[in-house]
């Protein structure tokens, strides 16, 4: 039988869904205003109150930044009523705070919940990453590999040509030699300007975003919670921390990370179980956005479960007040 401190995963996904919703709509009011602080504040809050009403015993792994860094949701913060289950927590309160702002597609709200030592304590520094779907065999494409060769190595697992494979990339000035390689293969690129969790995760369901690959590099958080998606979606992802100073690889120590040129796996980056929720915020291809409607605001989530697979699409229509 289970006990109150077992991971409950079933019973817990509906609360989470409510946090990420919770979220979703404190950004409604603040779409295309312009003031991303303001955004990203008011998903904060409102996904901290709502963790603090789950019964578990939470800490935040992957969040807003270190404690001297971030007033609330920071690394290390307890949430809920400490009486359930003790579990890790990986979440960004607003996925794409820029696109909120500047009303862009993509924006999100993300969380991913797991038992106590599930997810990689990443530090808050760059990581290389690298995604496709499902339905691969192992390491099709690998870090190791240079950007053709990945795109030539899936074409010819898809059993096509290079011209048949999309990229995925956030578009910095950093990523231009990979775009411009790339570019020779005759793969179709779509790059994006915020948001690589969502990026990373359209790489899961190639029929309906049109995306085969994610590559380049982004912040180390974002790709615990891309790789917790891709554990219950399926597919393969492989993470490289980068350091551009003492100061990073110290972040990396304080974190408990000794092999600094180590390449992560999905499952090395969430070793168990979990379950994860997005909401939309502006519309996108993983979900659609707020709909703000007279007295009613409509929000969809995705839930999803890695131990059965299970994905949930839900809609929340709430009246405004």
């Amino acid at each position: 039988m289970a006990t109150r401190t077992d991971f409950n995963d079933r019973m817990l996904s509906l609360g989470l869904a409510r946090v990420s919703e919770a979220a979703a709509m404190a950004s409604a009011k603040l779409i295309g205003r312009g003031n991303e602080k303001a955004a990203d504040q008011a998903a904060v809050n409102a996904m901290r109150t709502q963790l603090n009403m789950l019964d578990i015993n939470g800490v935040v792994v992957i969040g807003e930044g270190e404690r001297d860094e971030a007033p609330m949701l920071y690394i290390g913060e307890e949430v809920g009523t400490g009486t359930g289950p003790s579990v890790d927590i990986a979440l960004d309160p607003l996925e794409g705070t820029t696109l909120t702002a500047k009303d862009m597609p993509n924006a999100l709200t993300v969380i991913a919940m797991g038992p106590r030592g599930s997810m990689l304590h990443a530090p808050d520094v760059y990581m290389e990453k690298l995604a496709i779907g499902p339905g691969y065999a192992n390491d099709t494409v690998t870090l190791d590999m240079s950007p053709v060769e990945r795109v030539q190595a899936l074409a010819k697992a898809k059993g096509g040509d290079t011209s048949d494979v999309t990229v995925c990339v956030l578009e910095r000035p950093r990523h231009d030699e990979m775009v411009a390689e790339l570019r020779t293969t005759g793969c179709a690129i779509r790059l994006i300007t915020d948001g690589d969790v969502a990026g990373v995760i359209h790489c899961a369901d190639p029929a309906k975003t049109g995306i085969d690959m994610y590559m380049g590099s982004g912040g180390a958080p974002e790709g615990v919670l891309a790789a917790a998606a891709l554990k219950c979606l399926g597919g393969q992802m492989y993470g490289k921390l980068l350091f551009r100073n003492d100061d990073e690889r110290g972040r990396a120590a304080k974190a408990g990370i000794t092999d600094l040129d180590k390449i992560y796996s999905r499952d090395e980056l969430v070793t168990h179980d979990v379950i994860f929720a997005a909401s939309g915020v502006t519309d996108g291809s993983l979900v659609s956005g707020i709909k703000r409607e007279v007295g009613y605001v409509t929000i969809e989530t995705i839930l999803m479960r890695s131990k059965t697979g299970s994905v949930r699409r839900m809609i929340y229509r709430n009246p405004t007040r």
